[in-house]
């Protein structure tokens, strides 16, 4: 991580982690997950002098979208998410906004596909599609870094629920064991609410994945 300045903010009504992405060198920074709260977000990013350039979703649930609109019109960046989630998005039932009273959706710019290298901010980051958690469920993998951002796939000690609509707990564990379980157990995990973890530790203490 000597290139690499992770910043987090917990946000809105379900203690989402909305993390900046920074690279120390440019001050340029990948927003990921902006939960809620654009204005928060907006100011932590002016106090640390950055420059965003994308914000990238790890699914489309209302908690980890809700200012991707605002942040992406306030600074003429673009929206990433999985190929497989935009119904999600762009359906308040199935990203469960409707459930909390305040319905609406989103829209992608860029729609990435499983194991998609992205260049953004100086930093490579490859996508991993793990669907269980939503249909389009991802993790985005900083190699140079050996950071993971899990979303809501993987947590510390847990893993994300599945009786949400797109949700398969048999898909979930598959992917973790595939996908996340086979990076360097160094890898440090940053989730989509908690703490953080590390792939060693979840591989031998996680209950929901033994």
């Amino acid at each position: 991580m000597e290139n690499l300045l992770i910043e987090k903010m917990v946000l809105g009504q379900v203690s989402t982690n909305c993390y900046l992405a920074v690279n120390k060198k440019t001050k340029e920074a990948i927003v990921i997950d902006p939960a809620d709260e654009a204005r928060r977000i907006d100011k932590k990013i002016k106090e640390l002098g950055l420059k965003p350039t994308a914000i990238l979703l790890t699914h489309g649930h209302f908690d980890h979208i809700k200012a991707a609109a605002e942040i992406s019109d306030l600074y003429e960046i673009l929206i990433y998410a999985h190929e497989k989630e935009e119904e999600v998005m762009k359906d308040s039932l199935l990203n469960l906004s409707a459930n909390f009273g305040e319905p609406f959706t989103a829209v992608a710019d860029m729609l990435h596909t499983d194991e998609q290298e992205l260049f953004l901010a100086g930093m490579k980051i490859r996508v991993l599609h793990t669907p269980g958690h939503t249909q389009g469920s991802v993790c985005y993998y900083f190699p140079d870094e050996q950071v993971l951002f899990s979303g809501d796939t993987l947590f510390y000690g847990s893993v994300g629920r599945t009786d949400f609509p797109t949700g398969s707990m048999s898909q979930l564990v598959h992917s973790a064991k595939e996908k996340l379980f086979v990076l360097p157990e160094e890898v440090k995990v940053y989730p989509g609410h908690g703490e953080e973890t590390t792939i060693r530790y979840e591989k031998r203490y996680n209950p929901f994945l033994s």
